[in-house]
């Protein structure tokens, strides 16, 4: 049993050499979202301020973990009142939940499992994993780039507001529809 056990640990340790660990180029990568209006039409937002790291595993092509963290203040829809009426309790509450964080569990395929947190509501989300690949970019920085797609429902999360259209249905859509795109530059 003791050799299975340091026969593992072994391998452990050597499939972490060819890891490494990226940290998000907030320049080259992009969060954002859409979501239905008046159940007509969507608008799009950002998120201008995030940050985050992850590992990936270059021997055998495998995003390994990723930590993701974005200030809530930073939503730009590109309408000043609106994203100050998002940022009060009525949706994200920024004064009490002033982050949303994003942990990942793993990677199945084209599938990223993680943990999102937001509005001081927890849960397991699975979003589409799209592999961009790993380049020496002109300045001799290994870059990794990929991209998360998913829905979620916005009352899972504690964001409830909505109003009642006079001809039926609601101002604000339930699911909102997240897009990430990150770039990430190898730590030296």
């Amino acid at each position: 049993m003791k050799f299975l056990t340091k026969a593992f640990i072994a391998l452990v340790l050597a499939s972490s050499l060819f890891a490494g660990t990226y940290n998000v180029d907030v320049a080259h990568s992009s969060v954002g979202f859409k979501i239905k209006h008046l159940m007509i039409s969507n608008v799009r937002g950002d998120f201008k301020d995030f940050s985050g790291s992850f590992v990936y595993d270059e021997k055998n092509d495998k995003l390994v973990s990723l930590k993701g963290t974005i200030k809530a203040t930073s939503i730009d829809t590109g309408i000043v009142k609106r994203d100050n009426h998002l940022r009060s309790d009525d949706f994200f509450y920024v004064a009490k939940y002033p982050e949303i964080t994003f942990v990942l569990t793993k990677i199945n395929a084209d599938e990223a499992h993680g943990i999102l947190t937001m509005h001081g509501v927890t849960k397991d989300v699975v979003l589409e994993y799209e592999k961009g690949g790993a380049v020496k970019d002109p300045w001799g920085n290994t870059r990794f780039g990929f991209s998360l797609e998913g829905k979620i429902n916005r009352k899972d999360y504690g964001l409830k507001w909505n109003k009642l259209l006079e001809g039926g249905g609601i101002t604000v859509g339930e699911i909102v529809k997240l897009y990430v795109e990150i770039e990430g530059i190898l730590k030296k």
